[in-house]
This record gives C-alpha cells, structure tokens and sequence, in this order.
C-alpha cells in the first residue's frame, strides 16, 4: 500500500442497517450494488447473527448468494462466535471476517453477553476456520459505562488478539467518545497497522479520522449516508459517512477509487429504501468540488 492510497471499507449494508427495521433482501443486493458501482472494493455485506438479536441481518446467505463473487472486491462479513463464522466460510464468497470484542466489560455483555476474557477464547476460535479475521476493538477510545479506558489496556488487548490469530486490528469508537488526542494516544500504543472505526455521536468523526491520518492510519470503516450505531450502546450513533470522509480525502490528495458523487447517489438510494434523509451534510449538500467546477 503506498502511502497515498486509504483502504476505505464501506461498512453500510452491515452496521449502517442493524439499527433500522429490516428492508428486503433484493432492496439490500440493490444497495450493495450501488456501493460497488461507486468505487467500493471492500465492504462489510452481512452479519451472521441472530436474527431474534438483530432482524436486520436476517437473510445473510441470501443476500451473499445474490451478490456472488466479484472481481477486486474483499467481501466482509461480521461473525460474533465460530457458528456465525461456519455459516460465513460455507457461502463460498466470504473473503474476511469481522469479529467485534469490547475492552469495555459492561458493553462486551451486552453485545455478546459474554466477558472480555471470554470473547478472546471464541476469537480464537473464529480464527479457525480459514478466512483472514479482522479484530475489531470496541469501546477503545473509552466506555459510557467503565469512562476512559488506558492506552496501554487496549495495546494488551490488541496484542492478545494478534496471537489469537487476528490478521488486522481494527479500533472501534462505538459511542463517539474519541477525541484527536485520544486517537493519537491509542494508535501510538497499538504495536502494528490499525485501522479505524469512527462514529459522529459528538461530531468528531472526521476530525478524529484527520488525526488518525496524520498518525499514519490508512485503513477507515465508513458507511453510506452516515448511517450506523449499536443498538447495545446507549447514545451510539451513525458512523461517519463514507461520502464525507472520501470527499475530504480526494482534497487531501489521497487515493481511495470511490467515486463521491457515485457515493451520493448510493446515500440518496438508501434514504429512499428507509424512507428518511440520512444524516450525512456531503450527501445533501454535495462535494465542494462540485462547485470548484462551476456546478451551481
């Protein structure tokens, strides 16, 4: 990866849509779609999980079987125990695994119902069944429940999960709590790549992603519209829109392949497919480059 060029993995159809009522599969597909056809070559699809837990995701497979392989496309799905990550393997169009693990106690139960030390034994486990796995740590800017958390207790964590078998860390602000100067403090405890999962609870997503760029992050979950949150964490909001963040790294003169206006139109597509505006400004209000070449 050359230093210019940010993998931005659309994390939409998966954490954009948990928190909504369930829309169909085929209206799903169309958004995935969209996603694709705007530049997206990695992107957070499913989740297998309970549909009881979280009936958005229901239709996991279906919705894989629909979307098939796709050529330079890294195909996610998010699994929260071996039986999820079963079920990703046998679609034959998984790529990578998501698997979240909280370094806060009070949310790690009320996500997986399990503690901290028990979520690490069934990462390991997840680990097992042939796909790359992508350790997401939640909670690691800081807790609503436990406050904040010490740098050097997320790099434990991180590093516990490296030799659970994790091929990528990831680090989650799942209620918004991150602040640049936390973003700095953490990353630079972290050993290794990291990349960077923001939400826009307090409106700092992308300041905090401006931060983590210039600490050398070049991995960022986004999602489509600015849509997302955990519906296990009070106060959890939408992540930070993935129209936003491209918009602010094509004038960064960074690379990412997405097209922003491409990415506009996928959030115009979803907020149809709710039947609501989604929260993100550059959706509304467009990229500035737009005016930059007299598009008034």
């Amino acid at each position: 990866m050359t230093a210019d060029r940010v993998v931005v993995r659309e994390v939409g159809p998966r954490d954009g849509l948990q928190p909504e009522a369930p829309i169909a599969i085929a209206d799903r597909v169309a958004l995935i779609d969209a996603l694709l056809a705007a530049g997206v070559t990695s992107i957070e699809a499913v989740a297998f999980v309970s549909p009881s837990a979280v009936p958005a995701m229901a239709g996991a497979a279906e919705v894989l079987a629909e979307i098939g392989r796709r050529d330079g496309v890294v195909m996610t799905a998010l699994v929260p125990n071996p039986r999820g990550a079963e079920m990703a393997a046998s679609t034959g169009v998984v790529d990578e695994l998501t698997a979240t693990i909280s370094i806060s106690e009070t949310y790690n139960q009320r996500n997986v119902h399990m503690s901290t030390e028990e979520s690490v034994g069934v990462f390991g486990e997840i680990c097992s069944f042939g796909l790359p796995v992508d350790a997401v740590v939640s909670c690691a800017f800081g807790s609503p429940y436990e406050g904040d958390i010490a740098p050097a207790d997320v790099a434990s964590l991180c590093g516990r999960l490296r030799r659970e078998g994790a091929a990528r860390i990831s680090l989650a602000d799942t209620t918004g709590m991150a602040t640049p100067r936390r973003i700095v403090e953490v990353v630079a405890a972290v050993d290794g790549d990291v990349g960077l999962h923001l939400h826009e609870t307090r409106g700092t997503g992308l300041v905090n992603a401006y931060a983590g760029l210039e600490v050398g992050v070049r991995r960022f979950d986004t999602s489509v519209g600015g849509l997302g949150g955990s519906p296990f964490a009070a106060g959890a909001a939408g992540n930070v829109a993935t129209e936003g963040l491209v918009a602010l790294l094509d004038d960064l003169g960074y690379e990412t392949g997405i097209d922003v206006d491409a990415m506009c139109e996928a959030a115009a597509l979803v907020g149809s497919l709710l039947g609501r505006d989604v929260p993100s400004p550059v959706a509304h209000a467009g990229p500035r480059s737009r005016l930059a070449i007299g598009e008034r």
